[in-house]
């Protein structure tokens, strides 16, 4: 809820600050958040209502360090290694999401809960300290010179107007907003229809994680060339679509590892391509602006999508749910392959824009 209802505003945040001093803002009360939490914890002092408040302030803390990280990213790449640098990101995030579980499993057993999350909080300095150790070109920041709600607007009008970023944008909000969604089901497949509980569960989701680093790693590996970015595109949309619809209808586990695998590779083609397209088209001056829509656009529609899919699980059955997923991400394609032309037009022209620089 909080990125919700302050994403739009964090991202004028985020345009007019030092982005890495906003980062290590943030980076820091994240970490305070981790240590009440392990000091409740370990009191014995802990109660719902603590969790929930914790909860809500890491959400209000992750408006601002989502953006703010994203948008960060060029400035320490720059724009030639954009896209091999979120793919490098992606690849390090989901390898950490699949050795994560099994390592904090064993530390649960131990040093406790408790101690976990203190580890949690501890595991923050290193990333404040890399923050600090960074040498960076010196950027200048923009005064803010008018209203909060009037840099909204104009970070809403340049999405409205330049139409490649705003069919990305509503590519990304069906399909992670109710394509992705069919992970709600997942206990209950790995539970009631493949019968493999929670060793099982674990088993998928690693899978999916393991086709995301996958995928990373080849997008990494190759030049990002304007048309190997399309082709990213359109693979990753109709891979996850066709290895969703296949976990639906799977009956067996090893089909539906498979199937996730090739979510995860589908998934992060998809993203890692719609993030180094969108931080292309965009100039530094909107940057976190578009980037904060971007990820309201993700994160904001996944509860109505998850609602839905929950609906149509429990009164049809779960493998329809499945299904209905798998046919929204289809949409997706299809709407994507009719914008192609408009993407690679956009795509040009911020070639010679780039030229233009350079010369």
């Amino acid at each position: 809820m909080p990125i919700v209802l302050v994403a739009l505003f964090a991202g004028v945040v985020v345009d007019h600050v030092d982005r890495r001093r906003l980062i290590i803002g943030a980076q820091t009360l994240l970490m305070l958040s981790a240590f009440v939490l392990g000091g409740l914890t370990w009191g014995g002092a802990v109660k719902v209502e603590y969790v929930i408040a914790l909860a809500a302030l890491n959400g209000l803390v992750s408006s601002f360090d989502m953006p703010g990280r994203q948008a960060f990213v060029v400035e320490m790449v720059g724009r030639e290694d954009l896209a091999n640098a979120i793919a490098m990101n992606s690849m390090i995030f989901n390898g950490a999401r699949m050795i994560g579980p099994a390592i904090a499993g064993l530390s649960i057993a131990v040093i406790g809960v408790a101690g976990c999350f203190m580890l949690n909080g501890v595991s923050y300095l290193a990333v404040i300290w890399s923050l600090f150790e960074m040498e960076l070109p010196r950027h200048e920041r923009r005064k803010f010179g008018a209203t909060m709600m009037h840099h909204v607007r104009l970070g809403l009008v340049y999405v409205w107007r330049h139409r490649p970023t705003l069919w990305l944008l509503v590519l990304v909000a069906i399909n992670m907003g109710i394509g992705m969604q069919y992970s709600v089901l997942i206990p209950l497949f790995a539970r009631d229809l493949l019968h493999v509980g929670a060793h099982g569960y674990g088993f998928l989701m690693a899978a999916q994680g393991l086709g995301a680093v996958i995928s990373a790693i080849v997008m990494n590996s190759r030049p990002a060339a304007p048309r190997a970015l399309r082709q990213n595109l359109v693979f990753g949309i109709f891979c996850m679509a066709i290895a969703t619809a296949g976990f639906g209808v799977s009956s067996w586990m090893a089909m539906s590892l498979l199937a996730q695998l090739f979510i995860g590779v589908g998934l992060m083609n998809h993203m890692v391509t719609t993030n180094t397209l969108l931080q292309m088209f965009v100039s530094d001056e909107l940057r976190g602006r578009v980037m904060s829509i971007y990820t309201l656009s993700f994160i904001g529609s996944a509860p109505l999508g998850s609602l839905a899919v929950g609906y149509i699980g429990e009164n049809f059955s779960p493998r329809a749910a499945v299904l209905f997923c798998a046919a929204f991400s289809l949409l997706c394609g299809i709407i994507l392959l009719t914008k192609l032309k408009l993407i690679a037009q956009a795509q040009a022209e911020v070639a010679e824009k780039w030229e233009r620089a350079r010369e």
